[in-house]
């Protein structure tokens, strides 16, 4: 293990900065421990000045699990790498709404790992949001309410325009899941939302009105700022975050600068009640 690692909470609720490893290398079990633990414990973690090719990124997000497959983009050669770019052609960019990675699929992400390579002189920080806090804050009357339903995640809305051009999402249909409003975490036991502004657009069992009014709700709560760190980027710098419990928004303040990295996820399971 590399010698003393430093863990600097960003926030009380969520985030963390460690120091004192080079994920670039081969990461023995020690420190491989004392990563997933600090991600567990903070939610989501940050590393500055990491060096590293396509190959040692999709190494690092193996330390986690099997990669995911972006169902809407891949880089060519490299299709678990999922490019993030915004340039002064951009007219928007992905990520720019509060969401939980890929919800639409059956089985959405367990994490993701995102190493940036290029940043603008300033803005473009991401936030990130604490489900469990958003959960815990409910009313023990709203948490019961909640816990017995099912949200739909839909895609087409999101992909349709900015990835019809991929021959991948001409070719196949645009996922769709259903999954519990709150989710158990498999590893921590504990309960989080699990919806977003992003790809949730109903809840079964519900009218249409009801639904909305209920969403709009619990995408506002999602929002506080008591459950949020903000992260501020600089060349090199990597997040990893658990998709499980973490909801994150992407700035773009920044436009027409470039900001431009890559993101692998890893495999998750099937949200469970």
């Amino acid at each position: 293990m590399n010698l003393s690692p430093q863990v600097l909470p960003l926030t009380p609720n969520i985030g963390a900065e460690i120091d004192g490893i080079d994920l670039s290398a081969e990461l023995d079990a020690a420190t491989l421990r004392f990563i997933r633990q600090a991600l567990l414990k903070y939610l989501v973690i940050f590393f500055r000045d990491q060096v590293l090719t396509l190959e040692q990124h999709k190494d690092l997000g193996r330390c986690f699990g099997e990669l995911h497959v972006h169902p809407a983009a891949g880089l060519e050669g490299h299709p678990e790498i999922f490019v993030v770019h915004a340039d002064e052609q951009s007219t928007r960019i992905a990520g720019e709404d509060w969401h939980s990675d890929v919800s639409c699929d059956q089985n959405p992400p367990m994490a993701s790992v995102l190493h940036l390579h290029s940043v603008p002189d300033s803005g473009g920080d991401t936030l990130f949001a604490n489900m469990y806090a958003a959960f815990d804050t409910l009313s023990d009357h709203m948490q019961s309410f909640l816990s017995g339903l099912i949200a739909v995640h839909e895609s087409e809305h999101v992909y349709r325009d900015r990835y019809a051009q991929h021959a991948k999402m001409r070719d196949a249909a645009y996922p769709v899941a259903e999954h519990p409003v709150v989710r158990t975490h498999p590893e921590t036991g504990r309960k989080a939302l699990f919806v977003n502004s992003t790809f949730t657009t109903q809840i079964k069992g519900l009218s249409s009105d009801e639904s909305a009014v209920l969403l709009h709700f619990l995408f506002d709560h999602i929002q506080s700022p008591e459950f949020q760190c903000r992260f501020h980027w600089q060349r090199h710098s990597v997040a990893v975050w658990d998709n499980r419990c973490v909801q994150h928004y992407a700035l773009w303040d920044y436009f027409p600068q470039v900001r431009h990295g890559y993101r692998v996820t890893i495999k998750g399971d099937r949200p469970y009640c």
